[in-house]
C-alpha cells in the first residue's frame, strides 16, 4: 500500500514473533491509541496510569469476558519507544489460535495490520533512527553469522552514520574556504593555506577511500565469500568440496568431466560465511553440455572474490598450471592454489611450480612469459592436500 500522512497516524498491530507454536507470541501496537486499546481489553492494573517501560500481569478477555489468554504487557510511552510512539507489546502463550484471536480483538478496537517494516518506517519518521540505521535492522534480522551479525549491529548503534556525518562535515569546511577565496580573489588576503587545503583534500579523499573499501567487506560478509573451486578434470575439485563440507555433497568419478554443471553450496568458517562453488573441469570440451559446463564455469570465476585452484600434483604439469591460472585469475580476485594428491606425491613444492624468477618477473630462464607477469596478482596462498585423505583440508580452511 502506498503511505499517506492519513494512514501513518493509524494505530497499527502486528505478530512480533514468527509464526507458528512456540512458548511465547508476542504482538505489538504502535500509535497514539495504543495504550487506550490494549487497556479496553486487559484485566489488571490501569495501563493509562501506569508509567512508561514497565510490565504488568494480567488477562486479555473479548467483549463477552471470555478470557482468551493470562498476559504479560509491556508499555513504552512515546516518545522513549521504537517507533517514537505509544507502543505496547502483548506477551501471549504461543498457541497460532490465541495470538489471531488477541489480533483479531485489537482491529475491532480500531487497529489496523501492519505492513511489512512499518514499525521501522515509523521509528525512522520519527526521528528514532536514520536510514542507514533503519536498513541495518533487516541485516541484523537476516544474519547468520557472528561477523554479519556485528556489522548490522555497528550500522544500527550509528557507526556508519557518524562517518558519513564526518565525511559531511569535512566537505562542508572545505567548500567554505574554497568559496572566501573566491569571495575575496581580487583582495590581497589568504583565508586558506594552499598546503591546509591539499591536506584537506587528502584527508576527504582518504574518509572516501574507507568507506567504498568497508562497503565492500560489508557485502562480502553480508552475503558471504564468493569462492569458486577450478582445475582440470579429475584434479579433485568435487573430492575437495565434499571434505570440506564433511558431507558427499558432490559425485566423486574416476570418468573425467563428471562434474557438468555447478554445485553452490555455503560453508560457515570462524563465523565467516563462504559461497563455496564447485565448477566443472577446465579442458577442450568433447561434447556440447560439456562446452556449456565450461563456458559456465569462467562465467563463475569473473563473478569470484576467492577463486581455489585444484591440480593434481601427480599428472599436471607446471607449465599448465600456469596456463591455467592465465585463464582464470582476474583484477580483483584473491588465489588460493591447491596442491592435490600430496599423499601420492610428498615431496610437492611450491618452487617446483612457481620458481622465484616466476613470480614476479617479466621473464623467466627458459624465455615464456612467466605466471607473474600474465596475471594481475602473484600474491597467493600455496596448500598441498589430499582431498581423498582429508589430509592438510583444516589448514585450507585456516
Amino acid at each position: 500500500m502506498a503511505y499517506t500522512s492519513h494512514n501513518l497516524t493509524d494505530t497499527i498491530v502486528a505478530l512480533a514473533t514468527p509464526s507458528g507454536v512456540g512458548a511465547i507470541g508476542v504482538i505489538r501496537l504502535s500509535g497514539k491509541e495504543a495504550v487506550r486499546m490494549v487497556n479496553g481489553v486487559f484485566h489488571g492494573k490501569d495501563l493509562e496510569k501506569q508509567p512508561t517501560h514497565t510490565i504488568h500481569f494480567g488477562t486479555i478477555r473479548d467483549d463477552s469476558g471470555r478470557i482468551l489468554d493470562e498476559v504479560v504487557v509491556s508499555l513504552f510511552i512515546e516518545p522513549k519507544s521504537y517507533t517514537g510512539e505509544n507502543v505496547v507489546e502483548v506477551s501471549c502463550h504461543g498457541s497460532d489460535y490465541i495470538l489471531q484471536e488477541v489480533i483479531q480483538l485489537f482491529i475491532e478496537k480500531g487497529a489496523r495490520l501492519a505492513q511489512p517494516g512499518e514499525f521501522t518506517l515509523r521509528a525512522f519518521l520519527n526521528g528514532r533512527m536514520d536510514l542507514s540505521q533503519a536498513e541495518a535492522v533487516a541485516d541484523l534480522i537476516a544474519s547468520s553469522s557472528r561477523s554479519s551479525h556485528a556489522i548490522a549491529m555497528q550500522q544500527m548503534r550509528g557507526g556508519f552514520s557518524d562517518e558519513i556525518k564526518r565525511l559531511r562535515q569535512e566537505l562542508v569546511d572545505f567548500a567554505s574556504l574554497i568559496e572566501l577565496e573566491l569571495d575575496f580573489a581580487e583582495e590581497d588576503v589568504e583565508f586558506a593555506n594552499r598546503d591546509e587545503l591539499k591536506k584537506l583534500v587528502a584527508k576527504i579523499q582518504s574518509i572516501i577511500h574507507a568507506l567504498i573499501q568497508s562497503f565492500k567487506l560489508g557485502n562480502v560478509i553480508k552475503h558471504g565469500v564468493n569462492t569458486v573451486i577450478a582445475g582440470r578434470p579429475n584434479a579433485g575439485k568435487s573430492t575437495l568440496l565434499n571434505a570440506l563440507l564433511n558431507e558427499e555433497r558432490a559425485i566423486v568419478s574416476e570418468i573425467a568431466g563428471t562434474t557438468r554443471d555447478t554445485i553452490e553450496e555455503v560453508l560457515n568458517i570462524k563465523g565467516v560465511q563462504f559461497r563455496i562453488i564447485d565448477t566443472a573441469g577446465i579442458r577442450e570440451a568433447e561434447d556440447t553440455i560439456e562446452a556449456m559446463g565450461v563456458e559456465k564455469t569462467m562465467q563463475k570465476v569473473q563473478q569470484s572474490a576467492l577463486l581455489v585452484y585444484v591440480f593434481d600434483v601427480v599428472k599436471t604439469q607446471p607449465e599448465e598450471v600456469h596456463a591455467d591460472l592465465a585463464k582464470l585469475v582476474h583484477d580483483n580476485v584473491h588465489l588460493i592454489v591447491v596442491a592435490n594428491k600430496m599423499d601420492l606425491n610428498p615431496y610437492t613444492l611450491r618452487e617446483h611450480y612457481f620458481s622465484k624468477s616466476e613470480v614476479g618477473s617479466r621473464k623467466s630462464e627458459t624465455g615464456k612469459v612467466p605466471f607473474g607477469s600474465a596475471l594481475p596478482t602473484s600474491d597467493f596462498a600455496w596448500v598441498p592436500i589430499s582431498a581423498i585423505n582429508n589430509m592438510n583440508i583444516e589448514y585450507l580452511k585456516e
